[in-house]
């Protein structure tokens, strides 16, 4: 990869406010957050349930996904700190009723937003790889080409991450679903509603409070920079012993 282009990219800033990177990986969290959550209504539309087919929710154009605050406020923070973007959009509808049995569906439900960017992330890796391989990409183009793959991966990798912690509204609290017993499950739907203000207390008021007391820590950075961050970088480590 050209270095000087590297260093351009790093340390540029839109309308000298927002990281290239933060543009970068914003342009890339919306296919990926769109995909994420069509692949949750089509999957429980296969398991029987049309409230989102009904509701217009399987369509990939992003307008019918967009969520204030996940989907446009906090990414876009994130960008303009110049840390990892991630965030949620509107969650997807869906009605357990329709399952055959709940539990599974549940979790097969849940399971497919990570698993979209899992296969997603995969994808993006080895077409760059192989791209680079064959010689099809050089100089500059193949510089460019690399990073924003790169940061494509990097973000569906966080999402993926991000959206497994067992916290609700996330994806990762279906897999409590399998292990409840009847009487639990329906106490746990009733409490998911209470979980996004301590979500949000991980996200920002943890890292303030730390920085306030002198030792700076954010528990959800640090968890995607150990999951998603080295997942990624297995990529970066790939494609540079290639190129060089």
């Amino acid at each position: 990869m050209d270095p000087v282009i590297v260093n351009e990219i790093f340390h540029t800033k839109v309308f000298g406010l927002i990281p290239l990177t933060g543009i970068i990986m914003l342009l890339c969290f919306v296919p990926a957050i769109v995909v994420h959550e069509v692949a949750h209504g089509y999957m429980a539309w296969k398991l029987g349930d049309p409230t989102a087919k009904s509701r217009g929710r399987l369509s990939l154009n992003p307008l019918k996904h967009i969520d204030p605050f996940g989907t446009v406020i906090l990414p876009i923070f994130l960008a303009l700190m110049g840390g990892p973007v991630f965030g949620y959009a509107k969650p997807v509808p869906y009605n357990p009723s329709y399952f055959k049995d709940i539990r599974k569906g549940e979790l097969l439900t849940g399971m497919a937003g990570p698993a979209s960017n899992l296969l997603m992330g995969g994808v993006a890796a080895f077409a760059c790889i192989a791209l680079v391989l064959t010689g099809f990409l050089s100089g500059a183009v193949s510089t460019w080409v690399i990073l924003i793959s790169y940061y494509f991966i990097f973000i569906n990798f966080v999402l993926m991450f991000f959206n497994l912690l067992p916290i609700p509204p996330l994806d990762g609290s279906s897999i409590m679903a399998p292990f409840l017993s009847d009487r639990a499950l329906q106490k746990y739907y009733s409490v998911q509603r209470y979980a996004l203000p301590f979500l949000l207390i991980l996200l920002f008021v943890v890292p303030w409070l730390t920085t306030q007391l002198g030792f700076p820590f954010s528990p959800i950075q640090a968890y995607i920079g150990v999951t998603a961050g080295n997942l990624a970088g297995l990529f970066l480590d790939a494609i540079t012993s290639i190129v060089g």
